[in-house]
């Protein structure tokens, strides 16, 4: 089971702006600074002036080193200077950061690749395209970061700067480990890390080695990853970095308690708990607290557990740290199992798994925000192009009409003949624009949900059923340690019937979330073994045929789309229609290369117009997916005729 794990925050200590410094000395003060502003000509090194003003005041005023960076701006557009107006954003975008305005930041970063491929010049386009990378990991949008960070890399190759190379590994590493993909990452991270090695960057080595832990430990090559936390924890005490010397005691910590190994661990956490209270971490100091409280328990000391726990707990609950307090519940959870509180335990799990589902909650409605800001920024991007068209229509329209009177009436009405068909054209477009944009909002959703969905199933099949097995066998051992009276043990047989009653319904709901049998079979047998098991639940009698199905293998994405298309209908047949029995025919046409899908019942039907009017979420999920595959819907039906769904879909 896993309580607690290395801080995330830590995984991107180096994920900075890659400014490009100008001429001044970094050492000069603010005052020195201003008395040459006072007397600077305004010109390019005014421009560089301003920056530099702006990189003293971002150590504690971050309002006023956005204020010189905005003049550095303003007066690098006046003289044209370009290298200028890419050296701003590379500052201006480290204050936007900090404030959370990624978007705004992200559309400036990708104005500076564009100026820095204008300019020819590598190295600002390999630092602007790499803070562009940074825009996209803020945003939690990770296939795009590792993009530019290879983008990035390959243009430090060119110039041969091995230190920014070392860097993009690092960052291309903690990508790969937020994308799930540990190997790939681990390989980064070996480069980095040498190099970071040989050339004595003691500090940048700590975080890379730490960010390979985190790959090493995710894929359980637990040696690896205790190996990277020790040098790093040694790079940490002798440089005086506090913080990766906190992270490396938590992953050292963490590693020896999976072990179940109490005496190693104690150490380590303990050491994490006084340096979280030194440096003032909260989040240290309630993953230290967490993991003494397991040493605690390990060593069956139950008070001390409970009240390094119970502290934990509040921490986390008076910073708002919903997934910390969640850890912290089931640690208390278990505690409580371990003293024979099984009413305390249930009721603190009650409560981690109503924490959990707004979690959830919250992480599916992010993604949504992001899908409509992506959107969003996709149309302000159209609206700019089309405004900058237009702008160029009008100027060609001004200078021609400094010509003759009989060269103006001509073009003018060549242009205005131009502009309608332009205008036709342009709309066609839009069109054809809008409808894509549609079929990609609606494709980001499905995969979203089934990703969801699959996550869903995951975490209950082997997170809380792996829990309620072990309690399960908990209580089963703990049977014949107890001398109950008759009543007391035909209550404590209830309890495990009631238990396993649990187990089953878990496993019920987690397999209607993802079928196994979808991902390992395909489709034809996953929609064989669900009609057949909607036919022995007795609910109605349901029969299903295929043809051909065999001959094909469906794409994962569109069998699961089929999957749900069927469901819903099959669903709709049980609730609404009245029927007896249900028919699920699929049939693959080698000629027309399309599948076909029937679903008919004999129920009361209804009338087709008022499909037209349905408000319902069912319909529309059918009407959604069938338009993600670009298929067709028929649908037959009248009032005590039943209803005959066919679907077509090309493959």
């Amino acid at each position: 089971m896993k309580y607690f794990g290395v801080m995330k925050k830590f995984a991107i200590i180096l994920l900075g702006v890659f400014s490009i410094f100008c001429s001044y000395a970094q050492q000069a003060n603010k005052d020195s600074l201003l008395n040459l502003l006072s007397t600077a000509k305004e010109d390019t090194n005014k421009v560089l002036l301003y920056i530099e003003i702006g990189n003293q005041y971002e150590l504690d005023d971050f309002n006023t080193a956005a204020h010189y960076y905005l003049l550095a701006k303003d007066l690098s557009q006046q003289l044209n200077y370009k290298r200028g107006i890419v050296k701003f954003v590379a500052n201006y975008t480290a204050i936007l950061n900090v404030k959370g305005a990624f978007d705004s930041s992200l559309l400036l970063n990708k104005q500076a690749i564009q100026i820095s491929h204008e300019l020819n010049d590598d190295l600002l386009l390999a630092k602007a395209t790499a803070n562009t990378g940074n825009c996209f990991n803020y945003l939690g949008q990770y296939d795009s970061a590792a993009y530019y960070y290879e983008t990035a890399k390959s243009y430090f190759e060119k110039i041969q700067d091995g230190y920014f190379v070392a860097r993009m590994n690092d960052l291309i590493q903690n990508v790969f480990w937020k994308l799930n993909q540990f190997a790939k990452g681990i390989s980064y991270g070996k480069e980095a890390s040498q190099y970071f090695r040989t050339e004595g960057k003691e500090m940048e080595l700590g975080q890379a080695l730490v960010n390979l832990a985190n790959n090493y430990q995710s894929l359980q090559i637990v040696d690896s990853a205790m190996s990277c936390y020790k040098e790093g924890l040694a790079i940490g005490q002798r440089t005086g970095f506090k913080r990766l010397e906190l992270t490396c005691l938590l992953g050292l910590g963490a590693i020896y308690f999976h072990r179940y190994e109490a005496e190693n661990m104690q150490p380590f956490y303990q050491k994490s708990f006084a340096l979280s209270k030194e440096i003032s971490d909260v989040e240290g100091e309630i993953i230290s607290g967490r993991g003494m409280a397991l040493y605690y328990l390990l060593k069956k000391d139950f008070a001390k557990a409970k009240n390094y726990i119970s502290e934990s707990i509040r921490m986390a609950d008076s910073v708002d740290l919903k997934s910390e307090k969640v850890a912290g519940l089931k640690v208390m959870a278990n505690i409580l199992f371990a003293s024979n509180d099984i009413v305390g335990a249930e009721k603190l799990l009650d409560s981690s798994q109503v924490l959990e589902n707004q979690l959830t909650g919250e992480e599916i409605q992010n993604k949504t925000l992001l899908i409509e800001k992506k959107f969003e920024t996709q149309k302000k991007e159209t609206q700019i192009q089309l405004q900058k068209a237009q702008l160029r229509h009008k100027n060609t329209l001004n200078y021609v009409f400094a010509g003759t009177a009989l060269a103006i009436l001509l073009i003018s009405l060549l242009g205005y003949r131009n502009y309608k068909n332009k205008q036709r054209l342009q709309q066609t477009k839009i069109d054809e624009l809008e409808k894509e944009k549609q079929l990609t909002a609606t494709e980001a959703v499905l995969k979203g949900e089934e990703q969801e969905r699959t996550r869903l199933a995951k975490d209950l099949h082997d997170g809380l059923g792996g829990m309620l097995s072990g309690i399960k066998f908990s209580l089963s051992n703990m049977k014949g340690n107890l001398i109950m009276t008759p009543d007391n043990a035909q209550a404590f047989e209830r309890s495990i019937d009631m238990l396993d009653s649990s187990i089953k319904e878990m496993r019920r709901v987690a397999h209607n979330m993802m079928p196994e049998v979808l991902v390992k079979y395909g489709l034809d047998t996953a929609l064989k073994e669900f009609c057949n098991e909607i036919d022995q639940s007795g609910v109605i009698h349901t029969n299903y045929h295929s043809m051909g199905m065999d001959k094909i293998s469906v794409e994962q994405t569109s069998a699961i789309t089929i999957y749900r298309i069927v469901q819903e209908l099959v669903n709709n047949a049980i609730k609404h229609a009245a029927a007896t029995n249900v028919l699920v025919q699929t049939q693959y046409s080698e000629t027309e290369k399309n599948i076909s899908i029937t679903v008919e019942d004999d129920g009361k039907g209804f009338d087709k117009e008022a499909l037209k009017k349905a408000s319902g979420i069912g319909w529309s999920n059918i009407q959604n997916r069938v338009d993600f595959l670009k298929g067709k819907i028929d649908v037959q039906t009248g009032e005590g005729k039943g209803t005959s769904v066919l679907i077509e879909v090309n493959v």
